[in-house]
């Protein structure tokens, strides 16, 4: 007996999962050549589950900063910002964020997971509720039980329920914080934002959009899914991540609230968490200024994403309702998601198995994430690697055979 007997039904699914072939948990890249492509096992394969929307992680400005950055102020920070001080690119990044979103205040966290941990848990406590979108991102429930509120669900994307389970409250004691995603990162949906502004603004709730997803995707300067629906002014705390559009690791907190700094001190994943290193604020931040001065790379994207989402629905495909650069198509049952997983990758396909209970209704999903820098030819070769697997394993009606002259 050892202490991990405990996950001896997880220990046996993994394994099971592992006799279908390549282990989609554990894959391991010879190289990566660009955004859009790596060597796995000495072929080349199409990335297609990277999250890496504006294709950033290989531009020349942002590469460059980063070296000049780690020769200027060395490799890390070796502490937290409490213990061991801010640098100069820490406050830059802040500066730079709070400017962006036009609000008073930002924080900058470690990673995007450790900043609703750090905010969930410092602005709501025991006695205040906490009115989570129930496809909410695993951060959002962890930052929750953190914080000690009661937590109250709410069916994905209704506004309606919303509303009932707030009346339901009545005027029982405390605050109410509704948490919704812009983009959620299982099926690309956006959230209703403008009938959840309304629905906060009659409850008198404080609002946090998680823009994750959507920074650098959605509105009219890339700041997100409240941007796009127009009611930035209802949303009271915005949280982001740096490991998306702009390609590095990371997570932010903006706000106008009075008495901002104080998280600072009162957030523990804030506290206990080494900063930042030079070299990741510095490619950030030229990522953000690329962002901003290159709104090209959102239309790119999305008509990447259209294209992926329209070529997978006109082959009978069940995608999410949408496109938007998070594409994910429900497989029947895990044996099937398993082995078109593997067909894809023999294509030269890579994309994100997602399994129950982390997908939303329990259906395997293959999860495509899209680039800028994918090219149209590139998501045709995904959409043909796609027809190709899909034949094979009987899954679509077998293409019409011409007729001979």
């Amino acid at each position: 007996m050892t202490l991990l007997d405990r996950h001896l039904p997880q220990i046996e699914a993994y394994d099971a999962i592992r006799r279908f072939g390549a282990d989609p948990f554990s894959m391991r890249f010879d190289a990566v050549l660009s955004p859009t492509e790596a060597e796995h096992a000495g072929r080349r394969v199409i990335l297609l589950g990277t999250n890496n929307y504006l294709g950033l992680t290989f531009d020349p400005a942002c590469v460059e900063a980063s070296v000049e950055a780690t020769r200027a102020w060395g490799t890390g920070t070796t502490g937290s910002r409490i213990a061991n001080g801010s640098f100069d690119g820490h406050m830059a990044m802040e500066t730079a964020l709070a400017r962006f979103y036009d609000r008073k205040h930002a924080m900058v966290f470690t990673t995007g997971y450790q900043a609703n941990l750090g905010v969930l848990s410092s602005l709501v406590g025991r006695g205040d509720h906490l009115i989570l979108d129930a496809d909410s991102h695993a951060s959002i429930y962890d930052g929750a039980r953190l914080g000690h509120a009661e937590v109250i669900r709410f069916r994905h994307n209704d506004p309606e329920d919303l509303a009932k389970r707030l009346r339901r409250l009545g005027d029982a004691p405390g605050d109410r914080l509704i948490v919704v995603e812009g983009i959620y990162s299982m099926m690309g949906d956006v959230a209703p934002l403008k009938e959840i502004a309304a629905i906060k603004r009659e409850a008198g709730a404080y609002l946090m959009v998680d823009e994750a997803h959507s920074l650098g995707v959605l509105g009219a300067t890339g700041r997100g899914a409240a941007e796009a629906a127009g009611i930035e002014a209802d949303v009271d705390f915005i949280v982001g991540t740096f490991s998306k559009s702009l390609g590095g690791i990371g997570g932010y907190l903006v706000a106008d609230i009075d008495n901002f700094d104080v998280l600072r001190v009162v957030s523990r994943p804030y506290m206990f968490t080494a900063s930042l290193p030079p070299a990741v604020v510095a490619s950030t931040l030229k990522a953000l200024e690329r962002m901003q001065q290159e709104p090209g790379l959102r239309t790119q994207l999305m008509a990447n994403a259209e294209r992926l989402f329209h070529g997978l629905n006109a082959m009978g495909f069940r995608t999410g309702s949408q496109a938007s650069p998070i594409v994910a198509v429900a497989m029947p049952d895990t044996a099937t998601a398993l082995a078109f997983w593997n067909g894809l990758l023999a294509e030269g396909v890579y994309l994100n198995l997602a399994l129950p209970p982390a997908t939303p209704d329990s259906h395997p999903l293959l999860r495509s994430s899209v680039s800028a820098a994918h090219t149209f030819e590139q998501i045709d070769a995904i959409l043909n690697a796609f027809a190709t697997v899909g034949r094979q394993m009987n899954l679509l009606e077998p293409q019409p055979q011409r007729a001979s002259r």
